[in-house]
């Protein structure tokens, strides 16, 4: 019997790990909840439906805000038609027992991306930096922040109002200093107090600082920004890069490529103002 050559064996034992690589790959493909949507036909989003300007019930009580947009964002970019979406309405505290049990395919809810949560799901790109800012009334004490600022110098009290949490004066200090910091204990309080002439501001997250300014310009007008930073991402189960690696590059084109378009339209929609447009050449969000 004539023995096989050490560089047959090899050429044998590559060719059978290459057609063991590929068929793991193939099942691995298989098994991604990306191909599981495709032939579904849509997506399911988990979402909130109680916090403008995130996601709420509109007056023709449909499901609106800047993260229902990005579900149809990413509907578009697997159907190339945003309708292809169906939204799971859900509390805060379901997001992630929703994903690890197949309820949602993914989430979009003004989730705070942190190491604890990223120990249980798997976070997409931000798809929007929060932070918090300062809210003025336009008929209130002081004509504008300069105007606050000076007030303070001189030695006069102004009264800032912020939702009642362990970190509530720094939180406050984040955006202005050397003032009164009035406790509430609901956001509601926040916001009449400061109608009411009772604060001569309000410490509230950026997004709803903006979304008020927006809908309301003749009462109310932005008073400085925070530096403390954090983001929000869409979440999806564990395990499947595959399907990360979808939603990453739908958010990634959304802000940076072709389709920056909408989601500038929906930021601005939402927000007031419009992101800056990505410029051509050298990616600058690499840098």
């Amino acid at each position: 019997m004539q023995s096989c050559s050490v560089p047959r064996l090899a050429a044998g034992i590559l060719v059978a790990a290459t057609a063991f690589s590929v068929a793991g790959a193939q099942a691995q493909q298989a098994e991604s909840k990306l191909y599981e949507i495709l032939d579904r036909g849509h997506v399911i989003v988990g979402t909130g439906s109680t916090n403008v300007p995130w996601h709420f019930v509109d007056d023709e009580n449909e499901l609106a805000g800047f993260d229902v947009d990005m579900g149809k964002l990413i509907a578009k970019a697997l159907f190339d038609d945003e309708t292809k979406v169906e939204f799971v309405k859900q509390a805060p505290d379901a997001r992630i027992p929703n994903l690890l049990t197949d309820k949602t395919d993914i989430t979009c809810q003004f989730m705070t991306i942190n190491t604890q949560r990223a120990q249980k799901v798997e976070f997409t790109i931000p798809y929007y930096r929060e932070g918090v800012a300062l809210l003025m009334p336009k008929n209130g004490r002081f004509e504008n922040r300069e105007a606050m600022d000076a007030a303070i110098a001189d030695g006069e009290t102004v009264h800032i109002a912020v939702l009642q949490n362990a970190g509530a004066e720094d939180t406050v200090h984040d955006v202005i200093s050397d003032v009164q910091v009035d406790q509430y204990e609901e956001q509601g309080l926040v916001f009449e107090a400061v109608d009411s002439g009772r604060a001569d501001g309000g410490v509230v997250d950026l997004s709803n600082v903006m979304w008020l300014v927006k809908q309301h310009p003749d009462r109310y007008m932005l008073g400085g920004k925070g530096t403390l930073a954090q983001s929000y991402g869409c979440a999806v189960k564990p395990g499947d890069q595959i399907w990360l690696n979808f939603a990453n590059a739908a958010l990634r084109e959304a802000m940076n490529g072709r389709t920056f378009p909408e989601y500038a339209d929906a930021f601005e929609r939402w927000f007031g103002e419009r992101p800056p447009a990505p410029q051509t050449g050298f990616p600058a969000e690499l840098r």
